[in-house]
């Protein structure tokens, strides 16, 4: 079964002096969501932005706001990106909290849920949660950095994923070091 492809730039990649202009930019280009980097310092060593920003960009733009939480305790801040705006929330199955209880409360609150594995959490940690997610990101980097190389040896994991998936409505995302020749790859 062929799926869709959507485009999701990274707003990270921005200049965010220049937000909404960069925002309708990629609208111009064809994206079809922005992906909203959320890093907190602790589950990852970078730090970027938060539910603020995702205020200031729902205000500016009506593409679909994928927020990527990359954070230690998702639970405490999902009300605060549902209230900003997000369409999508996805966070680790790594981070702290029940998997399940956080996808009800974003569920509840109106937004897409996505878990997120990163490269070395094995593919079954998401097949346990398939019946409760709208999408699987596979992390093809280590999370927490900008410009890192693909990881081709995820594609085993991201076949396991579609195999699982069948017939479902469930979207797999791939997310790190994607350029016009690694996403054909992925």
């Amino acid at each position: 079964m062929s799926r869709p492809v959507a485009i999701a730039p990274s707003i990270l990649s921005s200049d965010f002096a220049r937000l909404a202009d960069e925002a309708q930019r990629m609208k111009e280009c064809g994206a079809d969501w922005l992906h909203v980097d959320v890093m907190d310092g602790h589950f990852v060593p970078n730090l970027t932005i938060g539910a603020p920003v995702v205020k200031s960009l729902r205000a500016v733009t009506d593409l679909f706001l994928d927020c990527h939480l990359m954070i230690s305790e998702p639970a405490r801040y999902v009300p605060d990106f549902l209230a900003a705006g997000a369409d999508g929330i996805t966070f680790h199955v790594e981070s702290e909290g029940d998997p399940r209880e956080i996808a009800a409360a974003i569920k509840a609150g109106g937004a897409r849920v996505g878990i997120a594995l990163k490269p070395g959490t094995p593919v079954e940690a998401a097949l346990e949660l398939l019946e409760v997610v709208d999408m699987v990101l596979i992390m093809t980097v280590e999370p927490g950095f900008g410009g890192q190389s693909y990881m081709a040896e995820m594609a085993p994991k991201l076949e396991a994923l579609r195999e699982a998936i069948g017939e479902r409505e469930i979207d797999v995302q791939v997310d790190g070091g994607l350029n016009p020749e690694t996403v054909k790859h992925a």
